[in-house]
């Protein structure tokens, strides 16, 4: 699967949607490292733990590159940057009750949003299976000759899947 590249000057103004999912209950904000432990175990068991390993590196960043999305105080959500790689986004996902809502895109916004605040003119999707949702939400180009990209194990000459054990679409 090919890497994804998006400018970051220039994205959608996500306050709107930020407001709508508030009035609906669903918070969107940057972990703490206070919540490490509870996320990575969350995602590990809600996404695998190829998603686990990227998202507890995300805390390790300051401030942790890990945004989630919660309601009632629990997690429905989250999305990581400069995880596996810098400039990178991802992983992302969205528990499957929650699908359909904006959350995902949310989540997606308010990472690249900080990307560009951080000084990054261009993010990296690396390893993509949903183009098109991206190409639509934040205009991102396929980079051409990017598969296998940074995913692949050097050690075993095999290509290691980016995605949890079953896939999740981000929204």
């Amino acid at each position: 699967m090919p890497d994804l590249i998006v400018k970051l000057y220039g994205l959608p103004d996500e306050r709107p949607r930020f407001a709508q999912l508030k009035k609906e209950g669903v918070v969107i904000r940057r972990a703490m490292a206070c919540d490490k432990h509870q996320v990575v175990k969350w995602v590990q068991e809600t996404f695998g733990k190829l998603w686990a390993s990227e998202c507890d590196v995300a805390f390790t960043n300051h401030p942790a590159s890990c945004f989630l999305a919660t309601k009632s105080r629990k997690p429905v959500g989250f999305a990581c940057y400069d995880s596996s790689m810098k400039n990178f986004f991802g992983p992302i996902g969205v528990v499957e009750d929650f699908r359909g809502k904006g959350i995902g895109t949310a989540l997606l916004l308010q990472c690249l949003q900080a990307m560009a605040a951080n000084g990054y003119a261009y993010a990296i999707i690396g390893d993509v299976e949903l183009t098109k949702f991206y190409q639509k939400t934040v205009h991102a180009h396929v980079i051409p000759d990017s598969s296998p990209g940074v995913y692949f194990d050097r050690l075993k000459k095999e290509k290691v899947s980016s995605s949890p054990e079953t896939d999740h679409p981000p929204t």
